[in-house]
């Protein structure tokens, strides 16, 4: 088994199953709730994508508008980068800077579930 290479145009195959979209909301709620932010999730697999990332796009909205450093410190606490920000913005032309800001919290958290997956599996 060798580490998933996920991108922006693949993460619908990666949301396919009910525990790794369950753990990957998990620590999407973990990551904002460091910040005393409130993401949930229904638990609905089917719908979780859209449901998180709308949730987060009200978030960033308004922490863009009321709390720009706590924006700054919730995008480092999930760990991600300029450059990343930039790249999902060339490849998902369609999104606006913070749809690409909600997808890319996705993504990486996504990531850290499947690398911990990942390495639990080689144990």
């Amino acid at each position: 088994m060798k580490l998933p290479d996920i991108r922006n145009d693949n993460v619908a195959r990666f949301l396919d199953s009910a525990a790794v979209v369950q753990e990957t909301a998990e620590q999407i709620m973990k990551d904002f709730a460091m910040f005393g932010i409130t993401i949930t999730f229904s638990g609905n697999t089917a719908q979780a994508y859209r449901e998180l990332h709308e949730q987060l796009v009200d978030q960033i909205r308004h922490l863009l508008a009321n709390d720009y450093q706590r924006l700054l410190s919730v995008l480092y606490q999930v760990d991600i980068t300029q450059r990343e920000i930039t790249r999902a913005g060339l490849e998902l032309p369609d999104y606006n800077e913070m749809e690409v800001l909600a997808h890319q919290i996705i993504v990486r958290d996504l990531k850290k579930v499947l690398t911990r997956r990942y390495f639990k599996s080689q144990k």
